[in-house]
């Protein structure tokens, strides 16, 4: 009598089942560098253009004349101080960390108080 013959998709689960999942075997350790790329936080959207160019022409239709533009330039101004009045705010929000993110420069300086212990490693 013959010995029975089994398909070949049987023979591979059966040895699949022997077999472990390969090890996670990093090339370096996993753990942070000591500082990080000091790259420029995005800048926000232009400010004030619509005010600008109300100014600009209100200067073509009176040939660049100061005088007969007083209320457009006033407005340009007060734009101007509220826009820097509300950056300086919200940088005094970021650096008291109110706000979610740190600069890369905070975080620099951080790491530089508490690097990572790589005795282990």
């Amino acid at each position: 009598m013959a010995a029975p013959v089994y398909p070949a998709w049987l023979g591979r689960l059966a040895a699949g089942r022997q077999r472990r999942a390969p090890a996670v075997r990093p090339a370096r350790p996993l753990v942070l560098a000591n500082k990080v790329a000091n790259r420029r936080l995005r800048l926000g959207e232009a400010t004030c253009t619509t005010e600008m160019s109300l100014l600009m022409a209100c200067w073509k239709q009176n040939e660049f004349s100061d005088a007969a533009c007083a209320k457009e330039i006033q407005t340009f101004y007060d734009c101007v101080a509220k826009t820097d009045a509300e950056n300086k705010e919200r940088l005094k929000q970021e650096s008291l960390g109110h706000m979610g993110n740190l600069s890369p420069k905070t975080v620099n300086k951080l790491l530089r108080r508490f690097p990572n212990i790589t005795d282990d490693f």
